[in-house]
């Protein structure tokens, strides 16, 4: 017999502030309150677990529609153009759609990312990345295996401050961009997912450019 003492105290109020600070549907909102016995902060870990969860069930399908958003910063002096794409025109021309592809190119302009997942990092980059590691490592005079998982550790260093999808999001740094997109996924219903940017400063001597690796997936 299920126990209903938890959603007893569970009222309203609560599920309606946890769906407007995750933004998911109000039954699950109820429900990951049941499960965190009204805790409102854990409750939010299990909808983020689940948004995540549902955005890789999502992952696989194709993004052919979407838009262009633009973002100007520091009095005209940073300016970001970026390609956010789902899976059909009217989830695009939603407000939660258009307000996260502004976010994300609000984000862009703060952190200058240069690519935009780990797996757009260049050979060349990993190459030169991974050796500069095992260099610095192999100075220490630890052992080979050692500096194996040193290297690993750096390495995930370095996806994380040059890759836009495993950035912390500048608004919120306990969600990574990535995450922040499984959040629109999970309430939007559809899969999501950045083509590419490009940075400008003015001043600077070159500019980001970076293009996402686009799988073919069959209709």
């Amino acid at each position: 017999m299920r126990d209903t003492t938890v959603s007893e105290k569970i009222d309203a109020k609560l599920v309606k502030e946890l769906r407007d600070k995750s933004g998911a549907p109000m039954g699950d909102c109820l429900k990951a309150l049941q499960e965190s016995k009204g805790d409102m902060e854990a409750a939010f870990v299990v909808l983020r677990k689940r948004g995540m969860a549902s955005a890789q069930k999502k992952a696989s399908r194709s993004t052919n529609e979407g838009a262009v958003g633009t973002y100007i910063h520091a009095g005209g002096k940073i300016g970001v153009l970026l390609e956010l794409n789902c899976e059909s025109d009217f989830v695009a021309r939603t407000p939660d759609f258009q307000d996260l592809l502004k976010d994300i190119a609000m984000h862009v302009a703060a952190s200058d990312p240069r690519f935009v997942r780990p797996e757009d990092v260049t050979p060349a980059d990993l190459e030169r990345e991974k050796e500069i590691y095992r260099a610095q490592a192999a100075a220490t005079g630890k052992p080979a295996p050692v500096i194996e998982k040193i290297v690993e550790g750096k390495m995930a260093k370095f996806y994380e401050e040059v890759c836009l999808i495993e950035q912390p999001f500048i608004k919120d740094q306990a969600v990574t961009i990535k995450e922040l997109i499984a959040q629109k996924v999970g309430k939007l219903g559809e899969n999501i997912t950045i083509r590419r940017f490009a940075r400008f400063k003015v001043g600077a001597p070159d500019w980001t450019v970076a293009t996402t690796k686009q799988l073919e997936i069959a209709e």
